[in-house]
């Protein structure tokens, strides 16, 4: 096998099994910290080891083997440590052989699920969650997680760091947290995931709009947790408002990756199979009879626009109704903003003005732009021109983002 052929064999099946590799290290050692440096050890001699001798037939076995001996190894130095070392020896056997790996999938199953619920722990900031998340479960490289966050590689390895160092020290056990704590902790899970597909799907700031890669990363991580967790609603609400939302993806970006604002997208570009997975994912939502969540609700407003022909054709009452009922269950000045804009489409701009300027008044979101950017679009379909102006020159100095910027310029532009 050619080098380069071996190097894409090992990323091709660390990006697949990191995260089952890592938990059932964990689950074997009884260290989360150590399974990771375990796990990354595995994964440097497989990088050497595959391009010269080629891929071996049982890839996750073997890694997974390769960590095992690091353990012993690991435990081996540890004097304190040479009675389970006794018995991990013994269970391993000392002829390395990997044909034996037993894999259980309910329980590698569980040692993912661990993995995920430990890497969004509530003692770890959202910061080390989104990264610890990233690097355990998604099996990014601190490079992958550095660039898609652009911040330095060593920022990334310092958050990882310190999120095993508090999680060691916080002695967070390696397992699923009971049925009693679960709601509480999935949705943190749910959150962290959420807040990886957001960065991927409107990037804030650099010269893209959309990060492909982080957002297909959340979408991996929401089916993965519908499969672990079929009873929970909300996960299936989160999985079909990634889907329906990366559905119109095709259609957001123009040839030199501008933005298309939804009421200029050529419909016919939408990813309908992943219009037909989201949907699917909300009414399994919907069938599991605890009613929708706030990820269930967003997922909802977007199947409005997903069945629409246009955005003239679309059930704006509907849309403004289930943004009501969202403010209601998780209330948010983003929600209101964004209900403004339902109510300007279902009963004209002048309607939604008072909830925009209420927004205002109250100095919520000051560092965004899109609360001048909704204003002044409100004002430009008055006809209050000048006030218009001044909130888009607002919204422009405010906007991070190179390409939502074009856009805000173009309408300044067009005001004359």
């Amino acid at each position: 096998m050619a080098d380069t052929g071996g190097r894409e064999a090992v990323a091709a099946v660390w990006r697949i099994e990191s995260a089952r590799i890592v938990g059932a290290l964990a689950r074997y050692t009884g260290d989360f910290a150590l399974a990771e440096d375990l796990a990354q050890e595995a994964l440097a001699e497989a990088l050497v080891t595959w391009p010269r001798d080629g891929a071996p037939r049982n890839p996750a076995g073997w890694l997974l083997t390769v960590g095992r001996r690091r353990a012993i190894d690991t435990f081996r130095r540890r004097a304190a440590l040479d009675e389970r070392y006794a018995v991990l020896a013994h269970d391993l056997g000392e002829d390395g052989g990997t044909a034996d790996i037993h894999w259980d999938p309910d329980q590698i199953d569980d040692d993912v699920l661990a993995l995920m619920f430990i890497s969004c722990h509530p003692v770890l900031s959202r910061e080390a969650r989104v990264a610890l998340t990233l690097r355990v479960v998604g099996g990014l490289t601190s490079d992958e997680i550095a660039k898609a966050f652009l911040v330095p590689t060593a920022t990334v390895q310092a958050r990882i760091t310190r999120a095993k160092k508090t999680l060691g020290a916080a002695r967070v056990p390696f397992e699923v947290p009971p049925a009693e704590e679960r709601a509480q902790r999935l949705g943190s899970v749910l959150s962290v995931v959420y807040l990886i597909f957001t960065e991927g799907s409107s990037a804030s700031s650099g010269d893209r709009l959309i990060r492909f890669d982080l957002a297909g990363e959340a979408q991996r991580l929401a089916r993965v947790l519908t499969r672990l967790m079929p009873r929970e609603p909300e996960a299936h609400g989160l999985l079909a408002l990634l889907e329906l939302t990366a559905a119109r993806f095709p259609a957001r970006t123009g040839p030199d990756g501008e933005p298309v604002l939804l009421e200029d997208q050529d419909r016919r570009r939408w990813d309908r199979a992943a219009i037909r997975r989201g949907r699917a994912a909300l009414a399994r939502a919907e069938q599991v009879g605890r009613g929708l969540g706030a990820y269930g609700l967003q997922a909802a407003i977007a199947e409005c626009h997903a069945v629409a022909e246009s955005v003239r054709a679309t059930d704006w009452d509907r849309v403004v109704l289930i943004y009501e009922a969202l403010g209601r269950l998780a209330p948010s000045p983003v929600v209101d903003l964004n209900r403004a804009v339902a109510v300007s489409m279902a009963k004209g701009p002048a309607a939604a003005l008072p909830i925009v300027d209420e927004l205002a008044a109250a100095g919520t979101l000051p560092n965004s732009h899109l609360l001048a950017s909704v204003r002044g679009e409100l004002l430009t379909r008055m006809g209050r021109t000048e006030e218009a102006r001044a909130d888009l020159e607002q919204a422009i100095r405010l906007c991070a983002n190179e390409r939502e910027r074009v856009v805000l310029e173009r309408k300044l532009t067009a005001l004359g």
